[in-house]
């Protein structure tokens, strides 16, 4: 696993074996910041962006390269959030992002508390839960962390529907790759 682009291109980046990690391939990486840039690679810089299950950090990671402005990692599992610290340490990030310890539905909130606004979110919980696709993008579409414009996309298996509709959140894209698929949100 390494990052795409950017800044830190080319950069190994680390997954430990036997947690209940699954990182977004590089190559379903590669084309999710293809799509979102369409060939404007500035087009990422001064964003900020929630990495939600962030498991290694690896799509916030690559946010970063490309110039987002800040990140918030939110994972609730201490291994995978010292992981997520680790590939920041090991690419010398010292600044511009949060690493958030806490379940993401939950985060959501305590994030709105704080005044925080979302260019991108990217979810991707693993993906025998589920039920945390339908609880996180119906949060997503009841807080007030997304502006018109922000795109809020879930990694799922492309076997599995998360759903057209959350609140204000409309998919407007499903991309298949493999055995994955990426959902795209917006508000409307």
């Amino acid at each position: 696993m390494r990052v795409i682009a950017g800044k830190y291109r080319s950069r190994p980046l680390s997954a430990l074996p036997g947690l209940d990690l699954r990182p977004t391939t590089d190559r379903l990486r590669e084309t999710l910041f293809n799509v979102l840039t369409a060939g404007n690679p500035s087009a990422l810089e001064g964003t900020v962006w929630l990495d939600l299950y962030a498991g290694t950090g690896a799509v916030g990671i690559e946010a970063l390269s490309r110039g987002a402005e800040m990140v918030y990692f939110v994972e609730s599992s201490a291994r995978a959030r010292d992981l997520v610290r680790k590939n920041l340490q090991s690419l010398k990030i010292e600044s511009g992002f949060e690493i958030v310890q806490k379940d993401s539905v939950q985060s959501l909130r305590g994030l709105e508390t704080r005044g925080v606004t979302a260019d991108f979110a990217f979810l991707d919980p693993p993906y025998r839960m589920q039920p945390a696709y339908q609880q996180t993008l119906e949060q997503l579409g009841q807080v007030r962390l997304l502006k018109p414009g922000s795109v809020v996309i879930a990694e799922h298996e492309k076997r599995f529907d998360p759903g057209e509709t959350f609140e204000s959140l409309r998919r407007y894209r499903t991309l298949t790759q493999g055995d994955a698929a990426l959902s795209f949100y917006r508000i409307p």
